[in-house]
């Protein structure tokens, strides 16, 4: 039970992959409020399913969105709540921002990660 939320949200536990994803894909919208993250792969694993996120400005999170979701303020409440609002108000808004983080996205392959973290070794031995 979430206080003030009581049946409104329900909280599913570990899920499976593949049940994940038609998750992602049938949201509305992500909301990754944490002040904390490591990457943000929930973020990029909803954005890849073009849902679109609203993010804790100035996390990794928020560096994996970029312009393809909606940034705001970890400890602003009001700001959250605006974004929640409009996005689910606004089907050519959340589409749009759908589009553009499935976009995003697919700038994050396994081959790019590779390169880069090669790259750091590189400068690092020399």
């Amino acid at each position: 039970h979430i206080d003030g939320i009581g049946s409104k949200v329900r909280q599913l536990g570990f899920v499976p992959t593949d049940d994940l994803y038609a998750l992602y894909a049938e949201a509305q919208l992500l909301c990754v409020p944490s002040s904390r993250e490591g990457f943000g792969l929930p973020a990029l694993e909803a954005m890849a399913q073009g849902t679109p996120v609203v993010a804790s400005s100035g996390t990794a999170v928020a560096e994996v969105v970029g312009d393809a979701g909606i940034n705001v303020d970890f400890d602003e409440t009001a700001s959250w709540a605006d974004a929640i609002e409009s996005l689910i108000a606004d089907d050519v808004e959340r589409a749009r921002l759908g589009d553009l983080a499935k976009l995003r996205a697919g700038e994050f392959t396994w081959e790019r990660c590779a390169a880069q973290m090669t790259e750091v070794y590189r400068e690092a031995a020399s």
